[in-house]
């Protein structure tokens, strides 16, 4: 039986404009970072779409090295697009992204037009798309002058492969600069990708959310639950399952001190307080801020799809609570 989708599916969601611009996406995104590579498992990675657009989450998150391996996750999204969301195509916004190693050589990696133009003609060819909705420079490429990056993403949205484009890991001066260029070049430019949570505040303290806002760019909050920490999985340890203890190439073991175990303790107790879990706190503390447009969640069940959407309804902080979450994260 094919997938049909629940018509009642944009009740509960709330959907906010990027920046600036006219396009609306919901209040969580979902990523296929890490839960959509080569050893996951294809119905689950099915069920994972379908239990997020079932509950209004329009926006999935792609980039071309996304796995393992690299390309992998677009190649399962492009299966799952062939095969059930096709008909749905006008009422999804697909991103991806370049800037990271791809492919070998040159010119597989990095911010030049070269490879950015190559790798989204890839990308649509694994997915089966004849655009993106939004395509990402993946990252600051000083090597690269500014003007031919952001020449590279303007050339995407003219020759009909993406409508918009954004910028990710990049900070508020070098935003500042692609904004100008951009600006000039009349290309819908329309949001940031940043890493933020309660125990990361980069975009606070380099520039890149007091510029977004000056600019009227939207901010889309990746890895708001600090690659797991700010959940109950680590409360008392490095479980043997765990990423941390399985593949250390984003979260190190390190990660975890004493002074950080006790930061993250602190807070469960706080969660608990508010009758959330300590996941969904960290992201009602993201999605509290009326700059941030959307946060992007990654799953490996869609159960954790469910809970994480149980935060719409509880996204304000108290006072009290705030200057509590700053005291234990020592802002």
């Amino acid at each position: 039986m094919s997938y049909s989708a629940d018509n009642n599916r944009y009740g509960t969601m709330k959907y906010t404009y990027s920046g600036n611009s006219g396009l609306k996406l919901p209040a969580i995104s979902l990523g296929f970072w890490h839960s959509f590579g080569i050893h996951n498992d294809y119905e689950i990675m099915k069920q994972l779409c379908f239990t997020a657009f079932d509950n209004g989450i329009t926006h999935f998150d792609l980039a071309n090295n996304y796995g393992p391996e690299y390309g992998r996750a677009e190649r399962n999204f492009g299966q799952i697009f062939r095969e059930e969301l096709r008909p749905y195509r006008d009422e999804l916004i697909i991103s991806t992204k370049a800037g990271y190693d791809m492919w070998a050589g040159p010119y597989g990696d990095g911010g030049s037009r070269k490879y950015l133009l190559a790798s989204l003609d890839q990308s649509l060819q694994r997915m089966g798309l004849d655009y993106v909705d939004i395509f990402y420079h993946h990252r600051m490429d000083p090597q690269t002058p500014l003007e031919e990056t952001m020449g590279a993403l303007d050339q995407a949205v003219r020759s009909g492969k993406a409508l918009y484009v954004g910028i990710s890991n990049y900070d508020g001066a070098t935003m500042e600069k692609a904004t100008a260029i951009l600006k000039e070049l009349h290309c819908p430019f329309i949001i940031n990708q940043n890493r933020y949570s309660i125990l990361d505040r980069t975009i606070e303290t380099n520039g890149l959310k007091q510029a977004a806002y000056k600019a009227g760019k939207g901010i889309l909050a990746f890895s708001p639950l600090a690659q797991g920490l700010l959940t109950d999985k680590y409360l008392h340890g490095i479980p043997d399952n765990s990423r941390m203890a399985r593949d250390g190439r984003y979260l190190h073991k390190d990660a975890l001190s004493q002074p950080t175990l006790a930061k993250i303790r602190a807070l469960n107790t706080l969660a608990s307080q508010r009758g959330q879990t300590l996941a969904q706190m960290a992201l009602s503390w993201v999605l509290k801020d009326k700059q941030i447009t959307s946060v992007l969640i990654g799953a490996s069940r869609p159960e954790q799809i469910l809970e994480n959407l149980r935060i719409l309804t509880h996204c304000v902080f108290s006072e009290e609570e705030q200057k509590e979450i700053n005291r234990i994260t020592d802002v």
